[in-house]
């Protein structure tokens, strides 16, 4: 016994439930949609009508058959071609019910005219062809020249892309030459007459980037574009090649085979030219930021002085601080010396007392002591007076050999642009920047030349 469809209610007595018209619809409807999710259909357009809304209603016939069709305005706008009366088209669409009149109908997602399934088709079987050949292969391509002397262009005298291509050039830089190559861009005698420009270009070798543009159409009208002859005619030239064909959704093999593609013709032009507006402005900003930086490295070298001459030390100045070492140790030398000597006589006097008691003749040992002790402090004076001597004559020796006294005898004292003092002219070159110090004042000197 065959089950009931899932709609379908059994009753308490066995037999099947009564159903509403829209609990019919709305199940039909949905063995529709589950059985036909999404599917081509091809036909003829009758009974034509665009809704205020923006949504396109229709009917798709052949000989045989008719079905109604919505297209709704947010899938309609994206359309690249303005749907009409008697065109033959093919929809992607799903099969549906509309309840509130019980009418089959497709909801059309897409649709493209007539035909372009077989023509869509060679275009895959031969992109992907030559994808396998390596011919697309992006190691190979080059860019565009970021400053072309000339520019090339290969589209047909007629064509309005040639005028866009023309103003974007003029306003973006008029300053490059363009040379033009003229050829079909549409039709069967299209796809020789664009190699034969290309191999014209490469050949005549006059300028830097070629742009390959046509403007916009069905895919019939591009169909130039997608020619084998041309693709390997683009990956043969020895110029690069910038192709802007066609609307921002149109792909042709040429713009796979090409070094750059574009979307538009204009923004090919865009692509391959700089703009004079836009180089103007970063030379200005190159040029305030190489200001900015020499100002700052100058500030950066001006506090470094600044520093370096915080640092540097006159001779003078050293001399002096050696002097006062001199002082300070010639004081220290006279208080030990004289501590030394009271130490001595405070012995002495303790020995002699001592040896009061013990030597019979006290006076003459008592004289005797204090001679002694006389001699020994005018020993102990003469011996200071000799290192005070000799410290005053180191000190006049020093005084001889330091900077000062060299730089009076008419010595000087060089130093390099490192403030290092030059003792060997070797590593010397000429133009070395020198500073010499004289017994009074400094000078600047530059290398002339260096003897050995």
């Amino acid at each position: 016994m065959r089950e009931p469809p899932d709609f379908m209610q059994i009753r308490d007595d066995g037999g099947p439930a009564v159903l509403s018209v829209s609990a019919l619809a709305r199940s039909v409807r949905d063995l529709l949609e589950h059985r036909f999710p999404l599917a081509w259909v091809a036909g003829e357009i009758s009974n034509f009508t665009l809704a205020r809304s923006g949504h396109l209603y229709f009917s798709l016939k052949d000989d045989a058959a008719q079905v109604r069709c919505v297209m709704f305005r947010h899938r309609a706008q994206h359309l690249d071609f303005a749907p009409r009366e008697g065109l033959q088209v093919e929809v992607r669409a799903t099969v549906t019910l509309y309840e509130p009149r019980g009418d089959f109908q497709l909801n059309v997602e897409f649709m493209r005219p007539g035909g372009l399934g077989a023509l869509y088709e060679a275009f895959l079987r031969l992109k992907e062809r030559l994808a396998r050949e390596g011919l697309f292969d992006e190691r190979a391509k080059r860019p565009p020249p970021a400053f072309p002397k000339a520019i090339g262009v290969v589209t047909s005298p007629q064509a309005a892309a040639l005028r866009d291509v023309l103003t974007t050039l003029a306003r973006r830089n008029p300053a490059i030459p363009v040379v033009i190559y003229p050829a079909q861009v549409q039709g069967p005698l299209a796809p020789p007459e664009l190699v034969a420009a290309l191999e014209a270009a490469a050949t005549r070798r006059e300028v830097d980037v070629i742009l390959l543009v046509r403007g916009g159409g069905s895919i019939e009208d591009l169909w130039a574009f997608n020619d084998e002859r041309v693709a390997r005619a683009i990956r043969a030239s020895p110029i690069p090649v910038v192709v802007g064909v066609g609307h921002e959704t149109d792909f042709t093999i040429a713009d796979f085979a090409a070094d750059r593609r574009a979307p538009t013709p204009t923004a090919a032009a865009e692509l391959a030219s700089p703009s004079r507006d836009e180089l103007a402005a970063r030379v200005a900003s190159l040029a305030a930021r190489l200001a900015r930086r020499t100002a700052r490295d100058l500030e950066t070298r001006m506090q470094l002085l600044d520093h370096l001459s915080r640092r540097l030390v006159h001779p003078g100045r050293r001399l002096e601080a050696q002097r006062r070492l001199v002082a300070s140790l010639e004081r220290r030398l006279a208080h030990a010396t004289a501590g030394l000597v009271e130490r001595q006589r405070w012995r002495l006097a303790h020995l002699v007392e001592r040896s009061r008691g013990r030597l019979p003749h006290v006076d003459a040992l008592a004289a005797r002591s204090a001679d002694l002790a006389a001699r020994a402090a005018r020993a102990w004076e003469a011996f200071g007076r000799a290192r005070a001597a000799r410290v005053d004559a180191a000190a006049r020796a020093l005084a001889h050999l330091g900077p000062e006294a060299v730089l009076e005898r008419g010595y000087a004292i060089v130093r390099d642009a490192a403030g290092r003092i030059v003792r060997d002219a070797a590593p010397l070159a000429p133009g070395d920047a020198l500073e010499i110090a004289f017994a009074r004042g400094t000078a600047e000197a530059t290398v002339v030349a260096t003897r050995e």
